[in-house]
């Protein structure tokens, strides 16, 4: 005889979302035998990672209670939450979460097993007010598997007689089991036929359906209080198949809590005490050097090792449904920043890792996409040069830092070749991406291609390569010295308002500039406004222009730099209760909206705790080490409770009914891995007196040197239409060519080969130094693979001597 299933109603349920993107608290275990990541929030366990970092599987798992007088409570809202480490440094916690109305208590250990896919939680319910017999205690879990909250079935079964509840989308599975009975279960839809709407509705459980499938489904389970005495560890296994997720959890759960707390705990204690020792907070009831260190390092890829995800977490996530993968993806930006932070505690190997990784992901080109899963599959189809350039530059402090030996850079040495022969052939101006509107040319972007330029140099020759060391210090060069044309401006309404006679502005489009003063070496930005009720490109500013010094391309006194001070702290920066903090530019929409809803597309941006790190790393630079002491300090009170640096923070006055409070964390992401990269990189730098990323070559060629370019260089992309007179005339394209030039309109022609640079760059110089004002060289191109002339002729004029660097 069959005993047919309950099935529950309401498919395929509401639409999903994630949970909150402010953590309190995320976590791995360091072994490779345990794929999987958890967090917290709320009070709760939130977004549980399985089988990699990037495939968020669990919305979240918490507890509802009951009670026989008609009392009903959810613990993520209906409780004060606390948190707190087991040990230092080690991503293992304690919530304990007690009603807003007195009536109970609930502790929680969270730990995760080293040798398998379970998520532990030890869990001790305490009733405050009447007896434990009074109340009911149900958990509730919302699967979302392999990042989808549709599509999921669920379903009540056991394994091997245990009774257990399951869920399934496609190859993943997972099983909720407890070391107590459960005195009933259920699966349903949520918001229809889950058991919030049972327990909410009926203070108590009265629904049991067995099967819920293809939807957003929720499992719920009732703890037999009784016979646990409100002790009990529920174990969140997943694998494969419910078989495989099953057995996980009962032998996780058969070995016992203490069996996966212990190792768990002694293999993070001894990564931690394996790095630099370095003083703590003394201002922030968390050691936040720790707690960084353990938040880079828990981001970090065990299928792929190597490859670090910017957070574990999705920005504003009760907003946000499936498609929408939140920071669980590879930038390489944030990723090296990262590592930069890693390098500082000498995490070494760590930072081996990453390059290990790195290599394997390189597009064929040379470059790395924007950002990608973590099998390097690109996810947006944008182009950022410095994510390419941060690679190279990421090598060159590795060798810095003595994490790598001269086996490692010659085995690295190819990938650098290849992404430095990226740079050459596509910058310096930055192609459109995902967020700009268009392609431009970045301060933040250009002080990391110089300085990746120089370091390769420096690889090239230690690779035998000193002809194509040669050229990239020369291409270097002519970067360094067109940043001031391209994006320093002079005479704006701004400058005015700022009293400076100009400033760096965010970014220059090609589009936007005007060319008719080369010689003088500026290029002025036109008044473009790129759209209705926004400010012009030339009024566009960002604290990104710092990277300037902090590469070591300016001076921190440089009168240029200490104008574009002025100008950001005029338009950016906002002062916290506890010290400033800085907005990314004006006119970012990236953050919630002025009434605190979420930012959904649109919204007002926020400021970024990072900033006030990168901020400080200037006033280091700048020889003022207590600002950076002040600015350390106040980079350390945005963080939470439990040590977390969040993606940004909210400026303005509280919003309690959304949670949001002047100068605490917003609804972004928490945490942001790069800020506490950052963080960890500031406490180096002050602990050694000099900022510990700034690179050797560019200070000394551009500070001390102070090196400039005899080159103007010319190309399809990015030609020029003058040349000062004693510069050289510098063609560079992408494929073999003879050059055909002229300096008195054809009446007499020379024929040059274009030299192969081995970058896939050919380049002729034209002896322009030696014209007069008001010469102009033409020229063609006969491309030698097809022997087919370009059929057009290019005309740049000979101009007036370039003024000489203030």
């Amino acid at each position: 005889m069959t005993t047919s299933l309950a099935l529950a109603p309401g498919a395929p349920g509401s639409r999903p979302s994630w949970a909150v993107g402010d953590k309190t608290g995320v976590g791995t275990a360091l072994s490779a035998g345990s794929p999987v990541w958890f967090t917290l929030g709320q009070g709760i366990l939130t977004e549980v990672y399985y089988p990699r970092v990037d495939t968020a599987s669990t919305r979240d798992l918490g507890m509802l209670v009951a009670g026989a007088d008609g009392f009903f409570s959810e613990e993520r809202w209906d409780c004060d939450s606390a948190v707190a480490y087991l040990e230092p440094g080690v991503p293992a916690f304690r919530l304990t979460n007690v009603c807003k109305q007195g009536r109970y208590r609930i502790e929680k250990v969270v730990v995760a097993d080293p040798h398998r896919p379970v998520v532990l939680q030890q869990t001790h319910f305490t009733p405050l007010k009447g007896a434990l017999a009074d109340y009911s205690l149900y958990a509730l879990l919302a699967p979302h598997l392999g990042n989808q909250g549709q599509g999921n079935t669920a379903r009540v079964g056991d394994y091997k007689g245990v009774p257990m509840l399951f869920a399934q989308r496609g190859g993943i599975a997972l099983a909720l089991a407890c070391s107590a009975p459960w005195a009933r279960r259920s699966v349903g839809f949520v918001g229809t036929s889950d058991g919030w709407q049972d327990v909410s509705q009926h203070k108590k459980m009265t629904w049991a359906y067995d099967l819920a499938e293809d939807g957003n489904v929720a499992l719920t389970g009732e703890v037999d209080l009784a016979a646990s005495k409100g002790e009990l560890v529920l174990a969140l296994g997943f694998g494969q198949n419910e078989w495989e997720a099953g057995q996980r959890a009962r032998a996780s759960l058969l070995e016992g809590f203490e069996a996966s707390r212990e190792p768990y705990v002694r293999a993070w204690s001894g990564w931690q005490r394996s790095l630099l020792p370095l003083e703590g907070s003394k201002d922030h009831p968390q050691d936040l050097y720790h707690v960084s260190a353990a938040v880079m390092r828990a981001h970090e890829s065990k299928a792929f090792p190597g490859a670090i995800v910017a957070s574990l977490a999705v920005p504003w996530g009760p907003s946000r449904g499936d498609g929408d993968l939140g920071y669980h993806l590879v930038w390489p930006r944030d990723m090296i920043e990262t590592v930069g932070g890693l390098l500082a505690i000498r995490g070494h190997e760590d930072a081996r890792r990453v390059l290990r990784y790195f290599r394997a992901i390189q597009e064929a080109d040379g470059h790395w996409p924007q950002n990608m899963f973590l099998d390097g599959r690109p996810n947006w189809d944008g182009i950022q040069l410095d994510e390419t350039a941060f690679v190279v530059f990421l090598v060159d402090l590795a060798r810095r830092e003595k994490a790598l030996g001269e086996e490692d850079l010659a085995i690295l040495w190819p990938m650098v070749r290849r992404a430095v022969g990226y740079l050459v052939r596509s910058g310096p101006v930055t192609p459109m991406d995902r967020w700009e509107e268009e392609a431009g040319y970045f301060a933040s972007t250009m002080a990391v291609e110089v300085a990746a330029l120089l370091a390769a140099a420096d690889l090239a020759e230690l690779s035998g390569e000193g002809g194509i060391a040669s050229y990239l210090r020369e291409t270097a060069d002519a970067w360094n010295a067109a940043i001031d044309g391209l994006i320093y401006v002079t005479g704006t309404d701004l400058a005015r308002r700022a009293g400076v006679d100009g400033y760096y502005v965010r970014f220059a489009g090609p589009a936007q500039r005007e060319a008719d003063s080369p010689a003088a070496g500026e290029v002025h930005l036109k008044n473009h406004l790129p759209g209705e009720g926004r400010v012009r490109l030339a009024e566009l500013v960002s604290p990104d222009a710092l990277a300037l010094v902090r590469f070591g391309l300016r001076a921190a006194d440089d009168p240029r730099i200490v104008n574009t001070v002025r100008v950001i702290d005029l338009l950016l920066k906002v002062e916290m209760p506890h010290g400033p903090c800085w907005h990314r530019y004006n006119e970012d929409g990236y953050g919630e909206h002025a009434d605190g809803s979420p930012y959904d597309g649109t919204g007002v941006g926020r400021a970024w705790p990072l900033l006030t790190g990168e901020r400080a790393h200037y006033e280091l630079a700048a020889g003022r080490r207590g600002e950076a002491e002040k600015l350390l300090r106040a980079l350390e009170s945005f963080a939470n409770d439990s040590g977390l640096l969040p993606e940004q923070v909210w400026g303005a006055a509280d919003l309690p009914e959304r949670g949001l409070r002047f100068g605490r964390p917003s609804g972004s992401a928490m945490p942001l891995v790069w800020a506490h990269g950052e963080y960890v990189k500031l406490r180096r730098s002050l602990h050694d007196g000099r900022v510990f990323d700034a690179p050797a070559q560019t200070a000394q060629r551009y500070l001390v040197e102070k090196t400039g370019s005899p080159h103007v260089f010319w190309r399809f992309d990015q030609p020029c239409r003058a040349v000062a007179v004693g510069k050289v005339l510098r063609l560079e394209v992408l494929a073999p060519a003879e050059v055909r030039w002229s300096a008195d309109d054809w009446q007499t022609a020379q024929d040059v080969r274009a030299r192969d640079t081995g970058l896939g760059i050919y380049l002729v110089d034209l002896p322009t130094e030696k014209r007069s004002v008001g010469d102009e060289v033409v020229f063609t191109f006969r491309w030698l693979e097809t022997g087919r002339w370009e059929g057009r002729d290019f005309r740049v004029a000979v101009t007036g001597a370039a003024s000489p660097p203030s």
